[in-house]
């Protein structure tokens, strides 16, 4: 009889211990943006031309140089910030200049930026220049259909002629 009762108190013990799990397992409930509105992701890296050409290097500088490190040309490695315009239905909502990555600035340039909207249709415009001097030489405009729940992304490829919406 003990034993039987032991085993009930044991059985009840751990059903609660389920219980409490399950409950808060499902209990407070978490959204990660709000109810009826999809999230817009603009997220790319890219990598400009280097800020200066090649040039050669003149006797000066190569004398100075070890012999095993004398190279005829001079490449300096740092590359420009990107410009990057990205407009929701014709209002700016993302603006920068984004420098680029690695200690001496040689590495892509890289931009993640999150837009939660409400569910809808959004004209967006993208714009991006990768020479400091020069025009966007990179757009895209596209009618973005968003949906509750969904999340589309914007990325770049410049092997598949520019900006692609997923």
């Amino acid at each position: 009889m003990r034993t039987a009762m032991s085993m009930l108190g044991r059985f009840a013990v751990l059903a609660l211990i389920f219980t409490g799990a399950a409950a808060l397992s499902n209990w407070p409930s978490y959204r990660s943006f709000p109810e009826g509105a999809g999230v817009l992701t603009l997220s790319f890296s890219h990598s400009a031309d280097r800020k200066a050409a090649c040039r050669k290097a003149t006797l000066e500088e190569l004398a100075a140089l070890p012999a095993n490190m004398r190279r005829p040309e001079i490449c300096p490695r740092e590359r420009p910030a990107i410009r990057v315009e990205f407009d929701i239905d014709g209002k700016r909502a993302f603006d920068a200049d984004v420098p680029p990555s690695g200690i001496a600035g040689d590495g892509p340039s890289r931009v993640h930026q999150r837009f939660v909207l409400p569910a809808g249709r959004y004209e967006v415009a993208i714009r991006m220049r990768d020479r400091p001097d020069g025009e966007f030489a990179w757009r895209g405009e596209r009618s973005v259909e968003l949906g509750p729940a969904d999340h589309r992304v914007i990325d770049f490829r410049a092997d598949a002629g520019g900006f692609v919406f997923h």
